[in-house]
């Protein structure tokens, strides 16, 4: 049974939390990652990155944001710790040399009147070192006691999805108590739509009427890139009218030969709707995973 877990978009994220990120790719990391770190910036935070990546090359800074983190880091508000700091004399990730370098920069972000510290890293390269799961699996239930305990701190753990096993996956994201997720592309009280990763996509909770098409569109242009099956995740949808169908047809038949468009989690009412006008004047939408008896 799966342990119960928080699941917050960057932006809702709070001191004390220990979030958990098994990214599918880059493009997932400049959303969430990216989002995470310029937010500290952009506000009174101090952000410790565990990378061996240039300030410039951190995920979202320059390609989202146009922004250079080098000067952050001049202040001292970027803090990179290298991985280098976390291992021993042979190269081997050491989680007790990490965790000491992390802690030391909470303490010194709250002497220099920090109000918080953001603390994430890439562990990918930890964890593909010979015996390095059983290490990293131990740092991330220290991490969790440094974090938990914090009012001034919040870190994402970051690794690749591929990096290990299904089982070492989900004993690793067991020692969290939060998943994150990118902030909402659009919310406005009514509709809210978030962009998904794995599988890659959208997801909509709420109702989707006409005086949300237009937001809808934008939305949907933001994905035409993708260059293989798109999902559309419809299960937290109460309403879906006929336009917005017909926006969706418009976009799949856009992207022939890209990969199919799938309707996920398609609530009753909605596929209701679907029946009754019938999927062959929707030509390109594609019953997904989830699908209704």
């Amino acid at each position: 049974m799966e342990t119960w877990f928080a699941r917050r978009p960057v932006r809702d994220l709070r001191p004390g939390d220990h979030a958990w990120l098994a990214f599918r790719d880059r493009a997932e990391q400049e959303y969430v990652i990216g989002d995470f770190v310029h937010e500290g910036l952009a506000g009174t935070d101090r952000v410790v990155y565990i990378t061996g990546a240039r300030p410039q090359e951190l995920p979202g800074m320059v390609t989202r944001y146009q922004t250079d983190p080098g000067p952050f880091a001049a202040s001292g508000q970027l803090k990179i710790i290298s991985p280098r700091v976390a291992c021993d004399a042979g190269g081997r990730f050491d989680p007790d040399r990490l965790l000491d370098a992390v802690e030391a920069e909470i303490g010194k972000a709250f002497a220099a009147g920090y109000r918080g510290v953001r603390v994430t890293g890439d562990m990918t390269w930890a964890l593909r070192q010979p015996g390095g799961y059983e290490r990293v699996l131990g740092c991330e239930r220290r991490m969790d006691a440094t974090i938990a305990a914090s009012t001034l701190a919040m870190a994402i753990c970051q690794v690749g999805r591929t990096c290990c096993s299904p089982r070492q996956l989900s004993a690793l994201k067991e020692t969290h108590e939060v998943i994150v997720e990118a902030n909402p592309e659009f919310e406005d009280g009514v509709l809210r739509i978030t962009r998904t990763f794995a599988p890659p996509g959208l997801r909509l909770d709420g109702e989707l009427d006409g005086a949300r098409h237009a937001a809808f569109a934008e939305t949907l242009s933001s994905i035409a890139d993708i260059e293989h099956d798109v999902h559309i995740d419809l299960g937290g949808l109460r309403f879906i009218d006929l336009g917005a169908l017909r926006l969706l047809t418009a976009f799949a038949n856009r992207r022939r030969g890209c990969g199919r468009l799938l309707l996920d989690n398609l609530p009753p009412e909605p596929a209701a709707v679907i029946d009754m006008i019938g999927w062959h004047r929707l030509p390109g939408l594609v019953l997904g995973q989830g699908a209704p008896a």
